[in-house]
């Protein structure tokens, strides 16, 4: 029966010292240091006197405008055929002098991103993807789609007009975001 008494006083006792908590109070107050004294000087000082306005500059009469483009030099007007006194009614009518032709307006040239060894090669890569894209495109049936797969094989055969399109201009580039965009969703329309 001591066991147990003695258990029990034991088991009390550690039960007591499981929460931990501070009996200690503290012996006095902390001691705060009183504020360090205000020094605040007088507001007797006068406000600055106001700045005049700077003048406005002057303004020129003329608008600015660029510099103007060389002006082309006029082209001498071909001389102009005097009207011809009383002709005879067999007589054939002066030849009028040939006009000069206008130069017809030359096609701008296309800047070239790759290099010409490559765009051959980039070329074949973008057909070879459109290629692939019209395939898979081809194995769809439409009518069984849902109205959002309609529309995204309605823009893969958008985007495999504008690639050839941008082929067909040499914007190899354009060409090929259009086909690659084109055969990602051919693919994902065929895996359904």
């Amino acid at each position: 029966m001591k066991a147990v008494y003695s258990l029990l006083l034991v088991s009390a006792l550690a039960c007591g010292c499981v929460r931990a908590r501070a009996n200690t109070t503290p012996d006095a107050p902390l001691d705060v240091p009183a504020p360090p004294p205000r020094d605040v000087a007088p507001n007797d000082v006068e406000p600055p006197p106001p700045v005049p306005l700077v003048p406005e500059p002057a303004r020129s009469e003329l608008p600015f405008t660029r510099p103007a483009a060389p002006r082309e030099q006029p082209r001498p007007e071909p001389p102009k055929p005097e009207p011809a006194k009383a002709e005879p009614a067999n007589a054939e009518p002066a030849a009028e002098p040939p006009r000069p032709a206008d130069d017809p307006a030359k096609p701008p040239t296309t800047l070239q991103t790759t290099p010409a060894t490559e765009e051959g090669e980039m070329e074949r890569g973008i057909r070879a993807a459109l290629i692939r894209a019209a395939a898979d495109l081809s194995r769809i049936n439409y009518r069984a789609l849902n109205p959002d797969a309609q529309t995204q094989y309605d823009t893969a055969k958008r985007f495999i007009r504008q690639a050839d399109d941008a082929i067909r201009s040499k914007n190899l580039v354009f060409a090929k975001s259009f086909a690659d965009k084109a055969a990602t969703i051919a693919a994902q329309l065929g895996g359904r």
